[in-house]
């Protein structure tokens, strides 16, 4: 559905039905994510279940362009590299990342990574050997695959995993840096192990090698019922020297929102409120 900026009004809707990347037909294929170019006035749309990644241009509504990019089965969530030019998103069933170029409106890459990748933005930062990378953590395993995403200044290593960190275990939604932060968190909510669902792996940019410490958020939180905190989603203030995540649990159970000190990797302040379900 393509809306009005400033009201949200429908101005037109457009079906994602029709034939996947095998050729076979897909009566109602999800929209897993949109994220809009930097480079040009499209959107790009994600049919999940087709393996297509469509550009929509949208400067013209009544002779609407679109354009589809075979990539890989099943597409979900994903986000730009440092420098704005290519989009990487994760096609969870087929354990890859598809790059796309918004610059050319067409398909970069595609790259072999861990189980059921679910890099959430991603996390992009430069690394000390292999220059700009961008990380994706998964549900399926606990590798972190480091993708090179300079194909100008560090050919040889773009588009290819160069380093594939440990983290938790799998279970993984998100990971997380800052442009002023040495800082890469990584979460694991979905893992089965209560311990490694309620605490977070934190990684030295500038020593990746030194493997992860673990912070344990729900202890940070301290909530005192038996619901599962399982903590998600670390999320930067502006400045880059907070890092928030949240601590779910069942809606008839207390949940928390944790700050936490990004230079010091401790418990800054913890939001509580009955208001808080699961957030």
């Amino acid at each position: 559905v393509l809306m009005d900026g400033d009201t949200l009004k429908p101005k037109k809707d457009v079906g994602t039905r029709g034939m996947d990347i095998n050729n076979e037909y897909h009566p109602e294929p999800r929209v897993a994510a949109i994220v809009s170019s930097h480079k040009k006035p499209e959107f790009l749309v994600n049919a999940k279940e087709t393996g297509k990644v469509w550009m929509v241009d949208y400067t013209d509504l009544t002779n609407l362009k679109t354009k589809q990019i075979d990539t890989a089965k099943y597409l979900h969530d994903g986000g730009f590299d440092a420098s704005g030019r290519y989009f990487l998103t994760a096609a969870n069933a087929s354990d890859k990342i598809v790059v796309i170029d918004t610059e050319e409106s067409k398909l970069e890459a595609i790259v072999d990574v861990g189980k059921i990748p679910h890099p959430g933005r991603g996390a992009n930062f430069k690394h000390p050997k292999f220059g700009p990378v961008w990380a994706t953590s998964g549900l399926g395993d606990e590798s972190i695959a480091l993708i090179g995403t300079d194909p100008k200044k560090h050919k040889a290593n773009a588009w290819k995993v160069v380093e594939t960190l440990k983290g938790q275990g799998g279970g993984s939604l998100f990971i997380k840096t800052h442009p002023k932060s040495t800082n890469l968190w990584v979460d694991t909510t979905l893992n089965p192990d209560a311990k490694i669902s309620q605490s977070v792996a934190v990684f030295d940019i500038n020593n990746l090698a030194k493997g992860s410490q673990i912070i344990d958020i729900a202890a940070c939180a301290g909530l005192k019922d038996d619901g599962a905190k399982r903590v998600v989603q670390p999320e930067y203030n502006k400045a880059g020297d907070e890092v928030w995540f949240s601590v779910w649990s069942a809606k008839d159970k207390e949940s928390a929102i944790v700050v936490v000190d990004d230079k010091t990797r401790t418990c800054k302040t913890v939001i509580k409120d009955q208001r808080l379900i699961t957030p």
